[in-house]
């Protein structure tokens, strides 16, 4: 397949698009810079000069392709909001390209808009939250809505996806660690937060790409939660910081626009991923990979 992926150039659509290649699929790749647009050609996928802002290129870039892999997304997390309602609009746009076709479009969102039902992991057939609640259900409600149009949309939501260098939310926490000076964590920190390796969640689109099942939800989850509490002590051993708890209602306190997060007990299944695509997570865990951070200067 031909497939048109944005976010080409960022840490999972980077390893999205070696994936893709190594199978045998041709890639087009959204990029808006320059600097970044060597090393996705160098990769041997073809550029398509383009941003989300500009709704031509991304129609221009989907009409040219049999399929659509959606990763880029705005991860400023301080504007969370617009940045999801922003996503609605590039689905779309995305969508639209489409129309009159079974060309696959595979969105992304993320597991806790699934974490409906209290005590409980997030399954993919769980119902989600609406976007007045979860931000990131836009992505969701956007996909359902190109769905109900008749184009064939799939749902790939993502944990905390991780290597050694990045670690979703938990990046921009360590360097809120490091500008304070410690590593804190809520109450008892036991809210847990799932997590997957790269590498594997790359294996996954490819996988959801090739059934294009229309209206299906994958979660990304290779650990179904993995405590707070255990993410700060790796990270404090990792980059010499004491660690400590602190009580919930300090929350803003200690992590500033993080808090909202911070304190979110999350955990997600992916057993129904894994029984219909085959996928079995083989990377390491996010533990391991925050053992062996890539600090700047060690």
């Amino acid at each position: 397949m031909r497939v048109f992926v944005t976010g080409a150039t960022g840490n999972i659509g980077s390893a999205v698009v070696r994936e893709l290649i190594a199978a045998g699929h041709q890639v087009l790749g959204l990029c808006r810079s320059q600097d970044k647009a060597a090393a996705l050609a160098a990769a041997g996928a073809e550029v398509h000069h383009g941003t989300l802002e500009d709704e031509e290129s991304l129609r221009s870039g989907a009409a040219r392709c049999d399929g659509v892999i959606h990763l880029a997304f705005n991860h400023d997390f301080s504007r969370f909001v617009a940045n999801c309602e922003d996503d609605r609009r590039v689905i779309r746009v995305l969508g639209s390209a489409l129309a009159g076709s079974s060309r696959p479009l595979v969105i992304t969102s993320g597991t806790p808009v699934a974490n409906t039902v209290p005590g409980e992991p997030a399954k993919e057939g769980n119902p989600i939250f609406g976007s007045t609640v979860h931000p990131r259900a836009a992505s969701e409600e956007a996909g359902a809505a190109q769905a109900a149009e008749g184009r064939n949309v799939s749902v790939v939501r993502l944990p905390q996806v991780h290597d050694p260098v990045t670690q979703g939310l938990i990046t921009p926490t360590i360097a809120l660690y490091r500008d304070k000076g410690e590593c804190v964590y809520l109450d008892e920190g036991r809210n847990r937060w799932p997590a997957a390796h790269l590498d594997d969640v790359a294996r996954l689109y490819r996988l959801v790409l090739e059934r294009a099942e229309p209206n299906a939800q994958y979660h990304a989850v290779a650990e179904e939660g993995v405590p707070m509490r255990a993410v700060a002590e790796a990270i404090g051993r990792r980059l010499g910081l004491p660690v400590r708890s602190v009580p919930a209602a300090e929350a803003a306190d200690h992590f500033g626009w993080m808090a909202r997060f911070a304190g979110l007990d999350m955990p997600a299944s992916s057993e129904q991923t894994r029984r219909v695509l085959g996928w079995e997570p083989v990377g390491p865990g996010l533990i391991t990979d925050l053992e062996r951070l890539q600090v700047p200067g060690r």
